[in-house]
Formats: C-alpha cells, sequence, structure tokens
C-alpha cells in the first residue's frame, strides 16, 4: 500500500512538474501577444519625413509620387530635378523606408517617392531581370516564382526596394557570394541635371560604382537590370555547436561546398552562457521536388516568441530554447528558394510606438570572427542596451561599389537591439555603437552605413577611407548638391 502511495505521490508531482513547465511559457506568452496587440502602429505628419528608426522626424517641404507611363515618370523626375536645382532645393530620395539614418530625409527637402517605378521585364535569353527601383522585392519574388527563377542576392526579408537595396549594396544570405552589386548588369540613373544615363562597367563606370551603395546621393535610380538564378528545392540542415566553433564548421559544412544554397548562423543572446553557443543553418540544393512558393509556417508563435524576448531575460532563455528544440524538427525539411526569400519584416517588427528596433552591423574579416564574439561578450552586457538577436552571413570581397563595406572576404554580424525612444537610451546606444566600431576597425573591419549615424566624423574617415574622395566625386557629379540627405550632411 506504501509502495503503491509512493508511486502515485511521484507520478503527481511529475505531472505538476510537467504542467508547471508547460504553463509558463504559455502564460508569458499569452501576455506577450495581449501586450503586442496593445500597441499602436507609429503615426508620421504628412509634413514630416522619418525612417525605420523612428527617431528622424523632420519637417520636409514636400512629398512627391510620380505617377504615369515609364516615359511620363521619367518625365516628372527629370523636370523635378531640374526645378529643384534652379531653385535651391534638395531631393531625397525614398523607396521603403528601412533605412535608420535619415538616408532618405532632409531638412525642408522635397522627398521623391519612387513608388511607382515598379515595373518588371524578364529577358529569358540572357536570364537578366529589368526592374524599377520602386518595385519591392515581395513583387519581385513571386514574378520570379512564375518563371522557376530566383533572385541572386537580396536581404533576408522581401519588405525593401530595389532601388534601397542597391543604394545600400545589400548582401544577402548566398554562401560565396559579394554583396548585390556583383549582381547588377547595368542601371538606368537620373543625374542631377534631369539627364537620363546608362550606368554599368564600360558605360559610365565611375558613376556607376558610386552609385551602388552611393545612398542616393548620385542620381535617381529609374531601373536596374539583375542576374537572376533558377529556383531551387531545399533541404534544411542545421547543427548546434559551441560559438567558436562556429567558423570551424562554416568552412568545413559550407564553404566551397556547391551543394549548400544558402546558410546563415545565429548565436544566442540570453543571460547563461551569453553568445557561447551558435546554430548554423544550412540548405542544401534538392534536384527533385516541387518548388511551389508556400508559406513558411509558424508565423504567429514564431513572432511572438521573438518580441517576448524584449526586455526580458526569462523571454531570451525561451527563444533560445524554441531555436534548439526546432533543429531536429527543422533538419530535413524541404523549402524552395523564393520561399526562403518570400518572408516580410513584419514577422518580426516593433509595434510599440514607446521604442524602436535599431539594426547594428559589422563587417570581420573571418579570422577575426571569435576576437569579435570575444568583443560583443565584454561590452554588451554592461551598456544598458536590449540586444534581441545577432546572425551571421558570409559575404565575399565586393570588386564594384566605390564605398565598398567588404573589402576582403568577412563575416557579417547583423545585431539587432530594442531601445527606448529616451535620450538615455540614445546615448547609451552611442555609446555602444562607437566602441564596437573602434574594435571592428581594429580587426581590420569595418560598420555598415544605413544605420544610426552614431559613428562620429572621425571614425567614418578611418573606417572608409575612400569616404573623402567619394564626397569630392559628389562635387563633380552633382556640383549643387541637389541630392542631399542627413548622412551627407554628418560626414560630407
Amino acid at each position: 500500500m506504501k509502495v503503491k502511495l509512493t508511486r502515485k505521490v511521484t507520478i503527481l508531482l511529475l505531472l505538476s512538474l510537467l504542467v508547471i513547465l508547460i504553463a509558463r511559457p504559455i502564460v508569458f506568452l499569452s501576455i506577450t501577444w495581449i501586450r503586442d496587440h496593445e500597441k499602436t502602429s507609429r503615426l508620421v505628419r504628412p509634413d514630416h519625413g522619418n525612417d525605420a528608426s523612428g527617431l528622424n522626424a523632420t519637417k520636409i517641404h514636400e512629398r512627391v509620387l510620380p505617377a504615369g507611363t515609364e516615359q511620363e515618370l521619367i518625365m516628372q523626375v527629370s523636370e523635378l530635378v531640374e526645378q529643384a536645382s534652379n531653385e535651391g532645393k534638395k531631393i531625397t530620395i525614398a523607396g521603403a523606408g528601412h533605412s535608420m539614418g535619415g538616408h532618405t530625409i532632409y531638412p525642408d527637402g522635397i522627398v521623391l517617392d519612387m513608388s511607382g517605378f515598379n515595373k518588371l521585364v524578364y529577358n529569358g535569353k540572357i536570364g537578366v531581370l529589368t526592374v524599377g527601383s520602386g518595385a519591392r522585392w515581395s513583387e519581385v519574388v513571386p514574378y520570379l516564382d512564375t518563371l522557376n527563377k530566383s533572385v541572386a542576392v537580396m536581404q533576408s526579408n522581401n519588405s525593401f526596394s530595389v532601388g534601397g537595396s542597391v543604394s545600400v549594396n545589400c548582401h544577402g544570405w548566398n554562401p560565396g557570394t559579394p554583396p548585390i552589386s556583383s549582381t547588377i548588369k547595368s542601371l538606368r540613373l537620373i543625374n542631377s541635371k534631369g539627364e537620363l544615363l546608362t550606368c554599368n562597367r564600360k558605360q559610365n563606370a565611375e558613376l556607376f560604382s558610386l552609385v551602388l551603395g552611393g545612398y542616393g546621393l548620385f542620381g535617381v535610380i529609374v531601373d536596374v537590370d539583375l542576374i537572376v538564378k533558377d529556383n531551387a528545392l531545399y533541404e534544411a540542415r542545421q547543427v548546434k555547436m559551441d560559438s567558436k566553433d562556429y567558423i570551424k564548421n562554416f568552412k568545413s559544412e559550407v564553404e566551397g561546398n556547391n551543394k549548400v544554397g544558402m546558410a546563415y548562423g545565429r548565436i544566442n543572446i540570453n543571460k547563461k552562457g551569453f553568445l557561447e553557443q551558435a546554430i548554423l543553418s544550412s540548405f542544401l540544393i534538392k534536384k527533385e521536388g516541387s518548388t511551389e512558393l508556400k508559406n513558411n509556417g509558424l508565423k504567429k508563435l514564431r513572432r511572438l516568441i521573438f518580441r517576448g524576448s524584449v526586455g526580458s531575460d526569462y523571454g531570451k532563455e525561451l527563444r533560445w530554447s524554441f531555436e534548439k528544440l526546432m533543429v531536429p524538427l527543422i533538419n530535413g525539411r524541404q523549402f524552395s528558394r523564393n520561399q526562403l526569400m518570400n518572408e516580410g519584416v513584419e514577422v518580426l517588427e516593433n509595434h510599440d510606438p514607446g521604442s524602436t528596433d535599431i539594426l547594428h552591423e559589422y563587417f570581420i574579416p573571418v579570422d577575426s570572427v571569435n576576437k569579435f564574439i570575444n568583443v560583443l561578450q565584454s561590452q554588451v552586457p554592461s551598456s544598458n542596451t536590449d540586444l534581441l538577436n545577432i546572425t551571421l552571413r558570409d559575404v565575399k570581397k565586393d570588386k564594384d561599389s566605390f564605398l565598398a563595406y567588404a573589402r576582403e572576404d568577412v563575416v557579417g554580424f547583423v545585431l539587432l537591439f530594442n531601445q527606448q525612444k529616451t535620450v538615455r537610451a540614445e546615448h547609451d546606444m552611442e555609446v555602444l555603437t562607437k566602441k564596437l566600431i573602434d574594435a571592428a576597425f581594429l580587426l581590420n573591419g569595418t560598420y555598415y552605413l544605413p544605420y544610426r549615424l552614431h559613428a562620429s566624423k572621425k571614425q567614418f574617415q578611418k573606417v572608409y577611407p575612400a569616404g573623402e574622395d567619394f564626397f569630392k566625386l559628389k562635387d563633380k557629379y552633382d556640383p549643387g548638391h541637389v541630392f542631399q540627405n542627413k548622412f551627407f550632411l554628418k560626414y560630407k
């Protein structure tokens, strides 16, 4: 009888423990869901411009949205440029508005909304897509999918405009690949005189290199000829490891393996064992199977788990546990290339008007990756900032853009922080950013320019020595400085 009671008590205790283990995350995620749905979207006054940071509200002169046929669009922009030049007005060029440093804003400036430039024309004979600069990747990916083609290089989300992606010279998550500049055959540009020019590696070659990663300072990109590739069916493979072994595993599993179509790494950001663990995700090309464009699934759950990590040590622990739990479930699953590329930022984006999510990115030579992880381990915990994510990307040397960030083969550290919209939080973020920029520079690395303008002018000049000539050439191609933004204002 005593044995039976003991067994019953043990079973009850185990069941109680199981209920507690299950109940806590359910309650936590339920609270996160309620809070997430209580938040409202950010409102921007019509006479003001802002960007993805939500910290750059600036009074503007007007916002112009050209409309009509392709020729009418080009004519409207040419006339606008000529008029602005004659009247001493300044133009900033806006796509999807996902930069964070005022790159699409100028005080009392004219904001040129490029949304109307969204044509899509595929030339199957040469494998090139001509795409309007205002088109979003969310339009491009499904269009190419109907042709069983795929974008060669783009960001991990489809919410960005093509012109914006070219202007920041984005990189993707294809291993062994340089930034998007390497996939651009040619582009058309309206210059500071209102003239329509064709720019490529042979024609207007210097201007071409300046426009790639030129942040809209050299003219209005009308359209771009992009090299595309075949869509493919991939099989997922994930491996858990110590973060210090990430590069070793990447070299053995991914580097030089032409069967791997996509790959990225993720490092844990929870307090326990901060940055000591990593997961390498790679996607191996399969020859058979459907490439139907499907949703990636679990979007609401993934959003709850991600947003639950904001300001919560438990939320961060839960997210990393979820990431590790998903490894055996993800392994062997199949995804089309386009499926992986066809997800928007809404899965992650912040709905809280009192805070903002801020991106950093540092490009570190492969042999110095572990040293930079050590820097992050020493600097971030004491910085009064809230780190939400670190993703690792393989980026090969950029041979095309004038102001290149990948001047050798590098690993991109993509850091995402949540930040309150307060003076103190902004100060703390700026202090950390400057420390990380200095650390990256000492490791022969660079930082990415589309984000907050926290780098000092001296830091910019040190990390980007080509910046001096970049701005001299700005004077050459746009002597009246008709194309302007806050980035130019700070670092010129």
